[in-house]
């Protein structure tokens, strides 16, 4: 599990094609593989992977087909800044919301609004999802812990403050960037439960 706190950025400096899967090496932030064991789950854009490699400057992932069709991953190449995060434990402070690492879709940037130091991003998302996506809610994106804005038809706005703009990579997205959208799994448990007890009390 995470909390949705970006520990820093990594710099993608290697992608290894190999038959089912590719391997990723990112160079991470100072101290990031401190104490960081082999098998340990990191999260990569919000994406948990699992460390198969860390020296003192670098970390290795492998990435399996099933994990670069749903996310954004596969669009990463040499250069590419990636958010990071080290798994929690019991003892952590959860700074932003608890994230499991597993991505339900990818969304489009669909518009950025730049302000004197803050950002305001406007996503878009299949209506599938739409029950789960509601103003002051929780959403992760690219693994950071966000507080959902104005929700449209098939677009919600994220506030991004200078930290976060400076922590993350998420001051450098474009127009039509894909990024790795998780929905607060607490908040589809509501929905599901309301939505059965709801169901189960018409059908008495």
């Amino acid at each position: 599990m995470f909390s949705g706190i970006v520990e820093g950025t990594g710099k993608v400096t290697k992608l290894i094609s190999k038959k089912d899967h590719i391997s990723i090496e990112v160079s991470p932030p100072k101290n990031f593989n401190k104490k960081l064991k082999k098998g340990a789950s990191v999260s990569v854009d919000g994406v948990c992977l699992t460390s198969i490699y860390n020296g003192d400057k670098k970390l290795r992932f492998d990435v399996i087909e099933e994990t670069l069709k749903r996310t954004n991953l596969k669009l990463a190449s040499k250069g590419s800044i990636v958010n990071l995060e080290r798994s929690i434990n019991a003892s952590s402070e959860i700074g932003g919301h608890l994230m499991s690492g597993h991505i339900h879709f990818t969304g489009k940037v669909n518009k950025i609004l730049d302000k004197k130091s803050t950002k305001d991003i406007v996503i878009k998302f299949p209506s599938k999802f739409k029950e789960y996506i509601f103003e002051k809610g929780y959403i992760g994106i690219n693994g950071c812990s966000l507080t959902l804005g104005k929700v449209n038809k098939d677009s919600f706005y994220i506030h991004l403050i200078p930290e976060t703009l400076s922590v993350t990579n998420l001051n450098d997205i474009k127009t039509n960037y894909l990024v790795n959208v998780e929905i607060d799994q607490n908040t589809i448990a509501i929905v599901e439960t309301v939505k059965n007890t709801l169901a189960a009390k018409k059908s008495r």
